[in-house]
């Protein structure tokens, strides 16, 4: 089933892959699952988890390097594309093969992470693997061994990381499945972020997380951070030693920050833990403005999107053609106004502008219609459909509608009436003589109700 994801992790994950003839088609493919749904929750990145392949063959190779494929899709469908080498199982010259590429640049390995090794093999090898082996534990590296076919354990479990329960498993090919959630729990334990991290981070904010150091009464955490490029500008907050996270707001966009974690205990010592944060470029809103429930004497403004940088909007809306207009300020965790006491059957220029924590605004204006005083029926709209022909359409009046009666009356020729179903919304007005203006009336028929109609003037071109 879905596995839920896993963040807040970081490391460089490589896969020793028996690739050689010793092996079957079958159980190649059969792995290639396993190491699939083994990553599949991970969050992959240069601040998050990494992953490679090198393949056990005649000569080692490496399928792709650590920095290549940086999202889960990608992962996935590399390893799915990774086609077998076949030759001789030279284990040996590929755990020194790993050991260059776990600590090379070149390969997209990263300094200061955890290194985990996962050798998945049926237990063959036609060289050494003991020396290799220990000397990539001895620089750090984690190795978790799978075997799927009958090795030495005695050799295996000297090969793999210390307990042997926790990083070795024998499994036939098949079962695999059943060591999935073990095995990644075991590396996660290895490469959980045990260090001062960012996450969610917007052009306004992130969130601070760390290890769990103190408790709510060994101590609390001094935490102090400022632009990289103006430390003078520092600010310090502390929290309970029962936090292990924090979120900072408030910050400039685009901005590196320097922020150092200083755990203060009175039983132990723990050092400072320091890291560099650079905030999102700033998003702009509004970056759309919707007009609706347009009535005689109002109508809706929203807008998106919705920003924590923004402090309020500004709703500036007036009637066109006209120099008069008014202010409407609205709190900035909103997103939409009502504007009211409005003249119907008139258009309104309507401006929202966004003004920010830091002082910057930005505007985004829209036009917007009162609806006629009366009137069911909503935004009455023409189509040019040819010559002396326009499609007018309209919008579903309220209530129980038994239909609609359409009336045009024509600057020259004769006026006509056009009686439609309720579920149509438009007709055609043929005949209408090119440079005259005619008064087009659209009006909702109830059972009950006797109801003002919608009417606007067109103008055809001459």
């Amino acid at each position: 089933g879905p596995q839920p994801s896993v963040s807040n992790s970081e490391g460089d994950l490589l896969f020793l892959l028996d690739s050689s003839g010793s092996v079957s088609y079958y159980e190649f493919s059969k792995v290639k699952e396993f190491i699939c749904d083994l990553l599949r929750p991970f969050t992959f990145g240069p601040k998050d988890v990494q992953t490679s392949i090198i393949h056990i063959s005649t000569t080692p190779t490496m399928e792709f390097p650590f920095d290549q494929y940086l999202s889960s899709g990608t992962v996935q469908q590399a390893i799915r594309d990774t086609q077998q080498l076949m030759g001789d199982t030279n284990t040996g010259q590929a755990l020194s093969y790993a050991k260059e590429k776990l600590f090379s640049d070149g390969a997209g390995a990263r300094p200061d992470v955890p290194k985990v090794l996962v050798w998945v093999t049926d237990g063959f090898s036609t060289d050494d693997i003991s020396e290799p082996m220990q000397l990539l534990k001895d620089m750090g590296v984690t190795v978790f061994i799978v075997s799927t076919g009958r090795g030495n354990y005695l050799e295996l479990s000297a090969a793999a990381s210390q307990p042997p329960e926790k990083h070795l498993h024998f499994v036939d090919v098949d079962d695999l499945p059943i060591i999935t959630k073990e095995l990644r729990d075991a590396i996660l334990d290895v490469i959980q972020a045990n260090r001062l991290h960012a996450v969610d981070i917007t052009s306004s904010s992130f969130r601070l997380t760390w290890p769990e150091l103190l408790s709510q009464e060994t101590g609390y955490y001094t935490l102090e951070y400022a632009p990289a490029g103006d430390l003078a500008r520092k600010r310090t907050t502390q929290v309970s030693g029962a936090h292990t996270s924090l979120t900072l707001s408030n910050l400039t966009p685009e901005t590196a920050y320097e922020v150092v974690l200083i755990p203060e205990s009175n039983i132990h010592y723990f050092p400072p833990q320091a890291t560099r944060v650079t905030t999102l470029p700033e998003e702009i809103t509004p970056a759309q403005v919707f007009i609706s429930e347009s009535g005689p004497h109002s109508f809706q403004v929203s807008w998106a999107p919705a920003l924590d940088s923004v402090m309020g909007y500004q709703i500036l809306y007036g009637p066109l053609p006209g120099n008069s207009a008014k202010l409407l300020e609205v709190d900035g965790k909103k997103n939409s106004t009502v504007v009211e006491n409005l003249a119907p059957n008139t258009t309104y220029l309507v401006t929202v502008t966004a003004v920010y924590n830091s002082g910057k605004e930005r505007s985004l204006s829209a036009k917007a219609c009162t609806q006629e005083e009366g009137s069911k029926v909503r935004h009455l709209r023409f189509e040019d459909m040819g010559p002396n022909t326009l499609k007018a359409s309209w919008d579903a009046a309220d209530g129980k509608v038994l239909g609609y009666r359409v009336r045009c009356r024509r600057q020259t020729g004769p006026s006509s009436v056009l009686s439609v179903s309720p579920q149509i919304h438009s007709v055609l007005l043929t005949d209408l003589a090119a440079g005259t203006t005619n008064k087009v009336c659209v009006k909702p028929v109830y059972k009950n109700q006797a109801v003002k109609g919608l009417c606007r003037l067109v103008h055809m071109q001459p």
